[in-house]
């Protein structure tokens, strides 16, 4: 997402390079340019005029101020700004006060809203520690129901169905009471997907709203329908006045048109964005780091706090003794290879380190990348694992063996991790260098305040 954005942007930082200074000439090219570039992300012509004319007069208003300032990094400030507040200038948060706090979502067919339903419910259940019931209110899609129920039993949630009933509003109030008899803290009802030219369709959500009187009520779109995306929201927002939008599919072909303009045409905060089909791919919107992304900062802050959601102080502990005493073995690896999946995918968490996004774009990184090093690992007895010097010639030709690969792959191997092996311990000797251990990132931000919430 916004890579073609980042790219045209990042040609208008760079044409302002060769400049000692903003002028009314290079302000109103890179203007120009950066109203293009928003056009080709799909962003309403409208919505870009305002904002490079926003632009403009920051800039002009600036061309005579911080003349130690270069002009690229004064209008890379500028447009940062800028972009912030066109997303919403804060993250905006949900609403789970109540007993129970009641959720309702609303979507359009296919917007990936029972998806969204279980990873809210993930969130609430493993961010919020809220116990945490959800509600098959879709009654028209064949199988909606089975697939909420494995979706729930997925994240750990229960469900509330009631297969021979065809009446969402009946449905929805009956959850609400099981849920307060129950002591659930939160209810999400997941409504079926509709048009907003489907007149029927559209006055039952309406009637579900006015009868449960949910806390939040969110819309679900598909950001790869870019603008389309917006006008539906804004179609759907005069019927229902929801709360907070969710975007989904952020990891696909999209221009970035919906989270750009969706705030500024319907006047409601984008409140979470999601990515791919896995549980736990659920992340609060942030503009300013939205922003930053898309001006190729990277996002440090989301990737120290997806660490931290994974980090274990015990842990880091134990595993800063052993690196230490030069004792990190197979073993601690192996736990770090999963702490690192369970932050999600490896792409994505390379494009949030600034600097690396762009390098890393056009290779195809696996995700399973590490299934071979596992298995050379889990090829060895619990003695090697342990003891990393006892490998021999011998040793090696059965561990080769027995994970299918070359003698080659596991030299190589066994070579790089001694090396890692020595790096950590002498970085341990200099904790400026180390910043602790576990996962990359975790042992510094905790060091300057960051703590698992």
């Amino acid at each position: 997402m916004f890579n073609s954005l980042s790219d045209r942007l990042d040609g208008v930082f760079k044409s302002l390079s060769g400049d000692a200074k903003l002028t009314d000439i290079n302000i109103a090219h890179s203007v120009k340019e950066i109203r293009r570039a928003l056009v080709a992300a799909d962003v309403n012509y409208k919505i870009a005029k305002e904002f490079t004319d926003r632009v403009k007069d920051k800039a002009l208003g600036q061309e005579n101020l911080l003349k130690n300032i270069k002009p690229g990094e004064l209008m890379v400030k500028i447009v940062q700004d800028e972009l912030t507040e066109l997303m919403g200038g804060q993250a905006a948060g949900i609403n789970i006060k109540g007993d129970p706090a009641v959720i309702l979502i609303a979507g359009l067919q296919g917007s990936g809203k029972t998806t969204f339903t279980g990873k809210l419910a993930l969130f609430l259940k493993e961010k919020r520690n809220k116990k945490v019931l959800v509600c098959a209110c879709d009654v028209y899609r064949p199988a909606a129901i089975d697939q909420l129920t494995v979706i729930a039993e997925q994240v750990g949630a229960s469900i509330y169905k009631e297969p021979e009933n065809k009446n969402p509003v009946e449905i929805a109030l009956n959850a609400i009471a099981f849920a307060q008899k129950n002591k659930y803290d939160a209810v999400i009802v997941d409504t079926a997907g509709r048009l907003s030219v489907d007149e029927a369709m559209m006055n039952e959500i309406a009637q579900v709203k006015d009868a449960i009187s949910p806390n939040e009520t969110l819309f679900v779109v598909d950001s790869m329908t870019g603008q389309d995306a917006v006008n539906t929201a804004k179609a759907f927002n005069d019927r229902i006045n929801y709360d907070g939008v969710v975007l989904t599919k952020l990891d696909g072909d999209t221009r970035g048109g919906a989270a750009l303009s969706v705030k500024y045409t319907v006047g409601k905060p984008i409140k979470f964005v999601s990515t791919g089909e896995k549980m736990d791919t659920l992340d609060v919107f942030h503009p300013e780091r939205m922003a930053q992304r898309i001006l190729g900062m990277g996002d440090i802050v989301s990737f120290v706090e997806r660490a931290q959601d994974q980090f274990d102080e015990e842990e880091a502990k134990r595993l800063e003794k052993k690196i230490k005493k030069n004792k990190f073995d197979f073993n601690d690896f192996l736990s770090q290879i999963a702490q690192l999946r369970r932050m999600g995918d490896l792409k994505s968490l390379l494009n949030m380190i600034p600097g690396i996004g762009k390098m890393t774009r056009d290779l195809n990184i696996d995700n399973n990348a590490f299934n071979k090093v596992e298995a050379i690992i889990f090829s060895m007895t619990p003695l090697e694992r342990e003891n990393p010097e006892v490998l021999d010639l011998s040793r090696k030709k059965r561990i080769a063996r027995g994970c299918g690969q070359q003698m080659d792959d596991i030299n190589r191997f066994i070579k790089q991790f001694d090396q890692m092996r020595k790096m950590m311990h002498q970085m341990s000797k200099n904790p400026g260098m180390m910043g602790g251990a576990g996962a990359p990132g975790v042992g510094a931000a905790k060091k300057k305040g960051f703590r698992k919430r």
